[in-house]
């Protein structure tokens, strides 16, 4: 026998109503159904049973011995039910999952997620990384942080931070060879990843004319951060987000030595599903991302 036969759910919730209230009339009201539909549904149940439930009276109802007996376990079962459901809501509710970029999360969220958590104790936060476009509608995501144009259909796009870049190596690198004093010095050292296009914005916005890029041997690292490591291990000029690397300029890990920067009409964004955009979690998460990255903001 099918689970709905055993347990027909639905006329159970109505003869709930109808016992608690003590009137057809009012638990349609509550339910949302007409008398007709509710005394359709005890009907439904009591042939299911095979007992009465109700002995009908004119403008009056009350419950058999059959229904005195089923009541209390159906009352309990459906605050069971209510119980579950709330926990679910508010494991939910708890949880704010985050899909970003590799790069974004490692230079930027890692650093600053912490002060989020301070200010929101209650909401835990997953952090998952890739640079794939995820699709709202088949992950577990409740925002995501993108680089792009911020055209995504069914989504809202808030902008965080210009995608810029400029040259960016180890200062002892620099001193080694006597110091930068012009962009086309940079070509006397190892590019890394010559094959990345801004490095040919770069150059271009630079007057350098003919850098020969397409020569130089390829080494696609996957991620800005780890060109960013192998530039303050002094093993060549990579091409950077300063806002990213604030605190290597500050402390001398990294040296910037020109400070033409340029762009491609991308930007970072926090993105999500406009059906969502009032969940207090994503709202929460948006004033605190965007005020912290505006305070920071040079």
């Amino acid at each position: 026998m099918g689970l709905s036969r055993q347990f027909p759910l639905n006329a159970l919730r109505v003869f709930e109503a109808v016992a608690r209230l003590g009137s057809f009339t009012r638990a349609g009201e509550e339910i949302g159904m007409t008398q007709t539909a509710v005394s359709y549904q005890i009907k439904l149940l009591e042939e299911n049973i095979g007992e009465p439930l109700f002995l009908r009276r004119p403008r009056q109802i009350s419950l058999t011995e059959t229904g005195q007996r089923l009541l209390p376990k159906v009352a309990e079962a459906f605050g069971i039910l209510q119980e579950a459901m709330a926990s679910v809501r508010e494991a939910t509710e708890e949880t704010l999952i985050i899909h970003s970029t590799a790069t974004f999360a490692q230079q930027w969220l890692a650093r600053n997620l912490g002060s989020f958590q301070m200010l929101h104790p209650n909401i835990a936060v997953r952090l998952k990384t890739s640079d794939d476009v995820i699709a709202f509608t088949r992950e577990a995501v409740d925002v995501a942080i993108r680089s792009g144009n911020g055209q995504w259909p069914g989504l809202v796009a808030d902008r965080l931070m210009i995608v810029d870049f400029t040259p960016m190596l180890s200062p002892r690198l620099a001193e080694e060879m006597g110091g930068i004093h012009a962009p086309e010095d940079l070509l006397k050292l190892r590019i890394i990843d010559a094959g990345d296009p801004w490095w040919a914005e770069w150059f271009k916005a630079a007057g350098v004319e003919n850098p020969d890029l397409a020569s130089r041997p390829r080494s696609r690292l996957g991620a800005q951060a780890f060109e960013a490591s192998a530039a303050i291990a002094g093993q060549g000029v990579a091409i950077l987000t300063p806002e990213f690397y604030r605190d290597d300029l500050a402390s001398g890990r990294l040296l910037q030595p020109f400070p033409l920067v340029c762009d491609e009409g991308r930007n970072y964004w926090l993105a999500y599903p406009e059906s969502r955009r009032n969940i207090p979690k994503i709202r929460a998460f948006r004033n605190w991302i965007t005020a912290a990255i505006k305070g920071q903001a040079p």
